[in-house]
């Protein structure tokens, strides 16, 4: 665990870093274009999920347009409080956001729960095994551990990735990472 604490720490440094040197340009094209094995799962129909980037986190805006353009209905993780559930509400791009715990920005209580067939999730560090190092409050994992079949992509920087992370067994393993330099899968 304190190995963890750690490595979150120093990760979010150095992304922090990493973002601060980006330039405006290189900033607002990065996770711009949707990878077309993204976007040939982005069908009719599915629950895409995301989630309302937050300092130097990787931003997912655009790809949320592009499953919304495409016909999916977008989710957002919402949350009551820091130890409640999460829960992933109804979303469209011109909707306007409450802040939640952690200065979340999410959809409004009265917003419709959806049940993701894809989620979009944020972190602090991957490897090339798939491994996700989240935030450190286990809401992803609790909220994914719960849903039947559904594609979990991490998004973040390639800068984030770690030779190796620890896995515990409650930790759920990403299906595949995007970063803006590369599409990483089984």
């Amino acid at each position: 665990m304190a190995d963890k604490i750690g490595m979150r720490r120093r990760f979010r440094l150095l992304r922090n870093e990493f973002v601060l040197g980006l330039g405006i340009k290189e900033k607002s094209l990065a996770f711009s274009a949707v990878p077309s094995p993204l976007k040939s799962i982005f069908k009719p129909g599915l629950v895409v999920a995301g989630y309302v980037a937050s300092g130097s986190e990787a931003d997912p805006l655009a790809l949320l347009k592009s499953a919304f353009f495409a016909g999916c209905e977008i989710a957002l993780p919402h949350l009551i409080s820091k130890s409640s559930p999460m829960q992933f509400r109804a979303w469209s791009p011109d909707d306007p956001l409450e802040i939640g715990p952690y200065d979340l920005q999410q959809p409004y209580v009265l917003k419709p729960v959806l049940t993701p067939d894809i989620v979009l999730a944020p972190l602090i560090a991957f490897d090339r095994t798939l491994t996700r190092l989240g935030q450190g409050a286990g809401h992803y994992d609790r909220a994914l551990s719960l849903l039947d079949d559904v594609i979990v992509i991490g998004v973040g920087w390639a800068m984030q990735e770690a030779d190796k992370l620890e896995a515990d067994p409650w930790d759920i393993p990403m299906d595949a990472i995007l970063t803006e330099k590369e599409w990483i899968y089984r």
